[in-house]
């Protein structure tokens, strides 16, 4: 699966099947491998004296403001394990710079960025998992760690444990109980004289001696019920057991030769029940195809018909178009048109109101009343004010009438 596939948005999920939606928990997992390969709780987790991540941190929503400073922190931790120095991010920091500076490292080191930086603002999800992926594996590119591969260990065949039991006899024990019996059978004859030709004869004499006497009818008087049983009870002691090993190739040719008898036989059964199959599919088909031309017949004019009526109602939906292209334009003129009116309407509402309200026209008589106190209030200063210059301008004519009276009596008694 490809990385674009596996950080895709929820159109990439429909075509990906529902399995995509869990993706992010898989990506979260491998993360949380990586990140442990790179021993972030040792380094980072205790340093920064953070709790370490759980294997679903990154994929579900907790806490948006912590897991924001969690994945900041642990982006510029791997840049900087990576070999980029880069600031530890503190928290009244602008998110968007920060972002754009995580985002730009990631650039260099030739990951596509193919989503904008706001999916990282909250935190947590598909992308910010993706962007620490990255830098996860640009932090153990630069510590020298390669993946080795798997060393699977050797299985070894179970041997069949066999239960030995007591009732049956083995081939070894088979073996060893003859193997007795024969030596029984050598130490009796080591231990019985041996006989000459004479003794031979002798004893040939008393066999034909003994055989000449009359034999009696052998009959058995033992109950046939009794040597049943007496069979069943010796008849598992009878039994020659052969361990098998796993190992040996006949076993596995046997395996082979029962196996291939065993496909045979379903084959052929199952050969009969297909071609039985077949056959029934095959008329139910030739059924439907003559049923489907026996209903075109029989349709034909009514397929016409509606043809014809898919024809009209074609051209029906296009005059409907450009008639309601033509009402489109219409109901915009009208509405523009109801606009204005509007305003007009305002318009003389306003002015109407205005001519019949009596309030200017009081406030009019009231403004020529207090102008009319404020002219007779300026009258009265203004006479005032003549007053008080005439009074001046007499005094002043008094003193210049005193003064020339005086000047005018000096100069008399001078001329004396």
């Amino acid at each position: 699966m490809s990385e674009d596939k596996r950080r895709g948005g929820g159109d990439e999920v429909e075509d990906g099947g529902p399995g995509l939606s869990y993706m992010p928990f898989v990506m979260m997992e491998e993360l949380l491998d990586k990140l442990r390969l790179l021993e972030y709780e040792k380094e980072f987790s205790k340093k920064m004296n953070l709790k370490p991540v759980n294997r679903h941190y990154f994929a579900i929503q907790t806490n948006p403001g912590e897991q924001f400073y969690m994945f900041t922190s642990l982006a510029a931790w791997l840049l900087n394990k990576a070999g980029r120095p880069f600031d530890q991010p503190q928290e009244y920091d602008d998110p968007n710079a920060t972002i754009s500076s995580i985002l730009d490292e990631v650039r260099k080191f030739g990951h596509p960025i193919d989503f904008p930086p706001s999916k990282l603002k909250p935190g947590w999800g598909e992308h910010c998992i993706y962007i620490l992926d990255r830098l996860a594996d640009e932090a153990l590119k630069s510590i020298g760690f390669s993946w080795k591969r798997p060393q699977y260990p050797e299985e070894e065949m179970d041997e069949e444990n066999i239960v030995e039991d007591d009732s049956e006899l083995t081939l070894n024990e088979i073996e060893k109980s003859m193997a007795l019996a024969h030596s029984d059978v050598e130490e009796a004859d080591d231990d019985e004289p041996i006989l000459d030709l004479e003794g031979m004869k002798r004893l040939n004499q008393n066999k034909t001696f003994e055989s000449s006497k009359p034999e009696e009818i052998l009959e058995s008087t033992t109950d046939a019920a009794d040597w049943k049983l007496e069979v069943e009870r010796v008849m598992p002691q009878l039994r020659v057991t052969i361990r098998t090993d796993n190992k040996d190739w006949r076993v596995h040719l046997e395996q082979m030769h029962q196996h291939h008898d065993g496909i045979k036989t379903s084959l052929n059964e199952s050969k009969v029940h297909l071609d039985k199959l077949q056959d029934e599919i095959s008329r139910t088909l030739e059924k439907i195809a003559s049923r489907e031309k026996y209903i075109n017949s029989q349709l034909e004019h009514l397929l016409v018909t509606f043809r014809q009526a898919q024809d009209v109602l074609a051209e029906t939906k296009e005059k409907y178009r450009q008639a309601s292209g033509g009402v489109t334009e219409r109901s915009r003129l009208l509405a523009e048109i109801t606009e204005e009116l509007e305003k007009i309407k305002q318009e003389m509402d306003e002015r109407g109101s205005s001519m019949t309200d009596g309030a200017p026209l009081v406030k009019i008589k009231q403004a020529i009343q207090a102008l009319k106190k404020e002219n007779t209030q300026m009258d009265i200063r203004a006479g005032v004010v003549e007053h008080i210059l005439l009074q001046a301008k007499l005094k002043d004519k008094t003193l210049v009438n005193k003064q020339v009276h005086s000047t005018s009596a000096g100069n008399d008694g001078f001329i004396i």
